[in-house]
């Protein structure tokens, strides 16, 4: 429906004051704080996409996914029966083998997240796109984090784009498919919203910010237009899609202000990890790091924590 794209304009300057008022929000202390950030594990897709991954350092992440607190520290705050684990486990097409024989050797079922469609330039044939799609799927991914041609977008063709995004959902089959927009190579908040909602339409069961390999990842601004964008899609069709700011999120307090700013938005039931995840490789060790202090009263030393 390019009706509703068509007269888009976003007011940037308002956007760009809101997102300075959240920054200004006051944050949650105590035990509110301690329960903010378990719901902020549970939505966090834990994730490695290095060159030098291996089947160890895949195993040891998946150990830490379902183990993302240390137990004692779970104990002490009467949250160690409610199998708090992380949202998902995310890696390339290449290890998704090696996450899934991990996963299931540790007696869970936590998804396997796998990037694909030519992440993360985007800058593969269509065709190579959705082999790499299916493979994926077949080795056992049942969530794939696709990546739109940035090309389609900055020359205004929005019909290739659903196309692009449409065949990519049909490669998925019966895999969550998660569009990563790279917003930070889009150039302006209203081809963020236009390609939000395009992806929407294509069949998207969750937007992404980035690919936490641009310049510029994940930021308030862009998270509030897409979050518009969603809620805007659901007023019209009734279809719930979820969101994931992705890239440049390593602190505690970072992770609430997102959780904080999509309950504003979009309200309390997006605050699930089907609705809502954090893309991070370093966030958690930070979030131990509080939940520790918050516990023990002392500051973490290198040895306390187990790193992802």
């Amino acid at each position: 429906e390019l009706g509703w794209i068509s007269k888009v304009h976003v007011n940037r300057p308002a956007v760009v004051r809101h997102a300075e008022q959240i920054k200004k929000w006051r944050t949650v202390k105590g035990n509110w704080q301690a329960a903010w950030l378990l719901k902020a594990v549970t939505c966090i897709d834990l994730t490695t996409l290095s060159g030098d991954d291996t089947p160890s350092n895949v195993h040891r992440l998946c150990f830490k996914a379902k183990h993302p607190i240390r137990e004692d520290l779970l104990k002490a705050l009467d949250m160690h029966d409610k199998g708090i684990t992380v949202g998902a486990v995310c890696v390339y097409p290449a290890r998704v083998t090696d996450a899934v024989k991990a996963l299931k050797a540790a007696g869970c079922n936590i998804p396997v997240a796998s990037v694909a469609a030519g992440f993360p330039s985007g800058q593969t044939p269509l065709e190579t796109k959705l082999a790499e799609i299916k493979l994926a799927v077949e080795y056992g991914a049942r969530e794939i984090d696709i990546v739109i041609s940035r090309s389609l977008v900055l020359s205004g063709q929005w019909e290739g784009l659903y196309e692009e995004i449409r065949q990519c959902r049909e490669a998925c089959g019966e895999a969550h498919m998660k569009t990563i927009l790279a917003t930070g190579e889009l150039r302006s908040l209203d081809n963020v919203y236009k390609a939000s909602m395009i992806a929407m339409m294509a069949g998207s069961d969750f937007i992404k910010t980035s690919t936490g390999k641009e310049v510029e990842n994940a930021t308030l601004p862009v998270g509030v237009v897409m979050m518009r964008a969603i809620r805007e899609y659901y007023w019209q069709t009734g279809n719930k899609v979820g969101f994931k700011p992705a890239g440049g999120i390593r602190t505690a307090k970072e992770a609430i202000t997102w959780l904080m700013l999509v309950k504003e938005e979009l309200g309390v039931e997006w605050l699930t990890p089907e609705l809502f995840r954090l893309g991070a490789s370093s966030l958690l060790e930070d979030i131990e790091k509080q939940i520790f202090y918050h516990v023990t009263g002392c500051y973490a030393l290198q040895h306390d924590l187990a790193t992802a």
